[in-house]
């Protein structure tokens, strides 16, 4: 029931919104009562796909094309969103990108394009977000970090150190946004099952099945699922924190058999 929703009429962009964890970031959101915005760079048909999805469930959704490396496009989502749905109450800083290469054949393109859509992406939808809800009664924050935030992989230099930078941005934000009201927390994924991950093993959920003390694999609804927590009430006092939605995975050390 609506009234039973934590976040009913709450309204939040969710950048990268279209596919994989922000495609279950968005529909639990709607399941809480979010009007939803959708944010995707070349997705325009999986994201209007998923518009539909989400209006199904009793809720407003629409599509918005950006890229949150540019700050101009950044802030017409955010002027968007509030011309259609009258405020925002919540950005979700999913998008994100990698580059699978070892460090020394790293070109400085890679490396850019990961820094910039991750962790400048970040920085400017922080800002941009930021700046609205400091003058309409605050709001939420929540970005999306990794199981990178706490060790290193390789072949993932750049994917690293954007998301590390990312859990120490939430920190920083979380200490001067603080006093407008606002609240920045980061959401750290473990092995999570999409068609990406899919890709990258023949049994990527068996596989890391075996590490994980839970016995299984995250879903992009497990993801969703924290993003609804912090955003919520229930978390008032909780900022600047970085939360592990890992079943475990990243508590213990590689070489502890279990």
């Amino acid at each position: 029931m609506a009234g039973q929703q934590r976040l009913d009429g709450e309204v939040p962009i969710v950048t990268g919104g279209a596919g994989g964890v922000g495609h279950g970031i968005s529909l639990e959101l709607a399941r809480e009562g979010c009007h939803v915005v959708v944010n995707h760079f070349d997705h325009a048909t999986a994201a209007e796909t998923l518009v539909k999805e989400l209006e199904a469930l009793g809720v407003r959704a629409m599509a918005v094309q950006g890229d949150v490396r540019k700050a101009a496009d950044v802030d017409r989502m955010v002027q968007g969103t509030v011309e259609r749905f009258g405020k925002l109450t919540l950005m979700v800083n999913n998008a994100g990108v990698q580059v699978w290469k070892p460090l020394l054949e790293t070109e400085e393109a890679d490396w850019d394009r990961v820094i910039d859509t991750n962790l400048k992406g970040c920085f400017l939808c922080t800002r941009a977000a930021g700046r609205y809800m400091k003058d309409h009664g605050g709001g939420s924050i929540v970005n999306i970090g990794s199981g990178a935030n706490r060790v290193a992989f390789p072949n993932l230099s750049g994917y690293n150190a954007s998301k590390g930078g990312i859990e120490m941005l939430t920190k920083v934000a979380a200490v001067e946004l603080g006093p407008h009201k606002i609240r920045v927390n980061c959401i750290a994924p473990g092995a999570i099952e999409i068609e990406r991950t899919r890709l990258e093993l023949p049994d990527y959920a068996g596989t890391f099945a075996r590490f994980t003390p839970l016995g299984r694999v995250g879903t992009p609804e497990d993801i969703g699922r924290a993003v609804v927590l912090v955003a919520s009430r229930d978390a008032a006092f909780v900022t600047g924190q970085t939360i592990f939605v890992d079943g475990g995975l990243f508590a213990r050390p590689p070489f502890i058999e279990s």
